[in-house]
């Protein structure tokens, strides 16, 4: 019977560590794509930004709610891009995220 309580803790382990790792690449691709945003808006203070991109995500599960701040205040402040062209950025920045991360 330990047998199968280990395979399980380790399960359990393997399964809140990768949890954990997804928060981080999601937390650290959002601040990318604040601080692109925040460049195309020529933000004065992107890094600014870039945190309120990242409190965005706590609104609601998913990626709905960033994507529409940024996509809402990129068209406020007059920068064309599509939404399609904003998730495309967010999936790029999102495998630079997690290299960043196993890099650490």
């Amino acid at each position: 019977m330990s047998g199968m309580s280990d395979r399980e803790k380790a399960f359990e382990n393997k399964f809140a560590h990768d949890q954990e790792l997804r928060f981080k690449a999601e937390a650290r691709r959002n601040k990318l794509l604040g601080q692109w945003a925040g460049a195309l808006l020529g933000k004065t203070d992107i890094d600014a930004y870039a945190k309120e991109v990242v409190a965005s995500d706590f609104e609601e599960a998913g990626d709905g709610d960033v994507l529409r701040k940024v996509s809402g205040d990129l068209a406020a402040g007059g920068v064309s891009v599509s939404e399609e062209e904003i998730r495309a950025k967010m999936q790029e920045l999102l495998t630079i995220a997690v290299a960043q991360i196993q890099g650490e």
